[in-house]
């Protein structure tokens, strides 16, 4: 049982878990579609969606991709309109990279897929163990959806 102390080791040990095992759930989703998009292209739109337009350098470190690979995944995704380029008012050579429309509906119809292969793995769940995973999920995004890409995680001792 976790205590209320936020930083003990039992809440980083049910955290690492956690990490491991949506990284589990996401591979086995990914593999279940049979879609050979690169992981870190849905790591992309992700992050756009999530945090709007930004430029490539940022967008690069936010992917945890490098910025040459960061280069050839926009150009990509520009090649099918996912995503779009927005001058920056105050730098004439400046871009940002925004979600286009196309990437909007790639995102959701990419997500709608994995939880329509993950569905069948939670098929036998009652309502309450549903409601577990409901506030999960809940909890989980309130906790990092205020994160601005900037932010770390890890705070100087």
């Amino acid at each position: 049982m976790i205590n209320d102390n936020p930083s003990t080791p039992e809440l980083a040990a049910l955290l690492s878990d956690l990490v491991s095992v949506t990284h589990r759930l996401t591979r086995i989703a990914a593999q279940a579609t049979g879609d050979s998009t690169s992981p870190a292209t849905w790591r992309t739109l992700s992050v756009l969606s999530s945090f709007g337009p930004m430029r490539l350098g940022e967008l690069a470190k936010q992917s945890r991709v490098s910025q040459p690979t960061m280069t050839k995944i926009v150009a990509n995704l520009n090649e099918v309109e996912w995503i779009r380029r927005i001058a920056v008012v105050d730098d004439a050579r400046g871009w940002q990279i925004a979600l286009a429309p196309k990437g909007i509906a790639a995102l959701a119809d990419w997500r709608a897929r994995l939880g329509s292969a993950l569905s069948p793995l939670f098929d036998d769940l009652d309502a309450s163990e549903l409601d577990v995973i409901s506030r999960a999920v809940d909890l989980i995004s309130e906790a990092t959806e205020l994160r601005a890409p900037s932010d770390s995680v890890v705070k100087a001792a």
